[in-house]
C-alpha cells in the first residue's frame, strides 16, 4: 500500500483527489492549515510538515493561492520531502503559465521550475480551467445589470472531477516528467459560456464586450491559455451547470 500525502486536500481539486486515492485503498495524509493531525501553512514549514511527509512515498502538491506565497510554500515542501527521502512529487498547474504573462501564472511557472531542479522524482500536469472558476467568475461578473466581457477571448474549461482521476493515475505511477497537457472537450467563446451561466442560473442580464488592455489580456486573446490539440476532457460546461443548479434553478 502506498503512503500518498496531498497538499490542500481540502480544496476542490485536492479533496477529490483524496477520496480517488483511499477508494483505491491508499493511505491518505490530507494537508492544509486546518486539516488535523497535518495542520500546516506550508508557507511557513516547520516541524509539523516534517511530520506531514515523513514515510511517505508520493507527494500530490494541489495547495495553491493566487493571493501569492506558492514559490515560499514549494521551496518548504521541496526541502521536507528531500530530508524524507520522498520518491515522487507531482504538481498540478496550468495551461499557459509559460505564455501568459499574469502574475499567478507566472508564480505557477517557477514552482514547476523549483521542483524540476528540486532532485527528487517529478511529474507536471497542466490542466485548462476547472468550470467552478468560470462559474466564480459569471458570479462576480453578473452583479451589475450589464454583464461585461473581455473581447475576443475563449475558454475550454475542464471538469474537476476528470482532473483528479488524472492526478490520482500520476501519483500512482513512475515519475514522468512534464506530461501531455488536459483540456476540456470545447473550446468556446466567452460569450458562449456567459449565456450557457445565465440560462442555467435563470438570470437575465445584457453582454457586452468590452476589449481589455495590456500583455496578460493579449495572451489571453492569443489563446495562449487553451490546449485544443489536448482536448480530452468529457464533461462539457453545459452539464456542470445542470448538475450544479439544475435545468433552469436559480443559482
Amino acid at each position: 500500500m502506498t503512503t500518498i500525502l496531498v497538499t490542500g486536500g481540502t480544496g476542490t481539486l485536492g479533496r477529490l483527489v483524496t477520496e480517488r486515492l483511499r477508494a483505491n485503498g491508499h493511505e491518505v495524509r490530507v494537508l492544509s492549515r486546518h486539516a488535523q493531525p497535518y495542520a500546516v501553512d506550508l508557507r511557513e514549514g516547520g516541524s509539523g510538515l516534517d511530520a506531514a511527509v515523513e514515510g511517505v512515498n508520493t507527494i500530490v502538491h494541489c495547495a495553491s493561492s493566487p493571493r501569492g506565497g506558492d514559490e515560499e510554500a514549494a521551496a518548504h515542501l521541496i526541502a521536507a520531502a528531500r530530508r524524507a527521502g520522498v520518491g515522487h512529487l507531482v504538481y498540478i498547474s496550468i495551461v499557459g503559465v509559460d505564455r501568459v504573462p499574469l502574475g499567478y501564472y507566472e508564480t505557477k511557472l517557477a514552482v514547476e521550475k523549483l521542483i524540476e531542479e528540486s532532485g527528487l522524482g517529478w511529474t507536471v500536469l497542466r490542466t485548462t480551467q476547472f468550470h467552478d472558476l468560470l462559474v466564480t467568475v459569471f458570479q462576480a461578473l453578473s452583479k451589475l445589470p450589464v454583464m461585461l466581457l473581455p473581447s475576443g477571448v475563449k475558454d475550454q474549461p475542464v471538469e474537476v472531477a476528470e482532473v483528479a482521476d488524472r492526478l490520482g493515475e500520476l501519483a500512482l505511477g513512475a515519475p514522468a516528467g512534464r506530461v501531455e497537457d488536459m483540456g476540456g472537450p470545447e473550446v468556446r467563446t466567452f460569450e458562449s459560456l456567459a449565456r450557457a451561466y445565465l440560462t442555467a442560473t435563470g438570470r437575465r442580464r445584457p453582454l457586452v464586450r468590452v476589449p481589455l488592455w495590456g500583455t496578460a489580456y493579449r495572451g489571453f486573446r492569443g489563446g495562449g491559455h487553451l490546449a485544443p490539440e489536448q482536448a480530452v476532457g468529457k464533461g462539457t460546461f453545459e452539464e456542470y451547470m445542470s448538475r450544479r443548479f439544475g435545468a433552469g434553478g436559480r443559482g
